[in-house]
């Protein structure tokens, strides 16, 4: 359904819906996807939190400021990159791919776990 949603699924002009956050709740937003996302959570806990034990004193300091630091490089970098195609891509074309590849990843993923069963 999922796989099937996103092929369908077109990009939204926001300038003619007018359907755009402001700022705070799209920072709401996100913080409230990101913090109640259980697979981010078990990440954090089940990776993260395990690898740090390998860590200890000053080394576990750095390997946690080092987290946080990817973390952050890493959605600034999609924010940015988002904000760009955004301006490239007015048509909305390069949207419309990504979703049909994203359908497609989620295809073979549900197909590759239905074999694997």
């Amino acid at each position: 359904y999922m796989g099937y949603s996103t092929w369908k699924s077109k990009p939204k002009d926001e300038k003619t819906t007018g359907d755009t956050f402001s700022p705070q709740k799209q920072i709401m937003f996100a913080a409230s996807v990101s913090l109640l996302n259980p697979h981010a959570i078990m990440d954090t806990i089940g990776v993260i939190g395990t690898s740090s034990l390998s860590y200890s004193g000053s080394a576990k300091i750095t390997f946690m400021v080092v987290c946080i630091l990817v973390s952050w490089l890493w959605f600034f970098g999609l924010s940015i990159v988002g904000r760009l195609v955004g301006k490239v891509d007015s048509s909305g074309r390069f949207i419309l791919i990504l979703n049909k590849i994203s359908a497609l990843i989620m295809w073979g993923t549900a197909v590759y776990l239905i074999i694997s069963i």
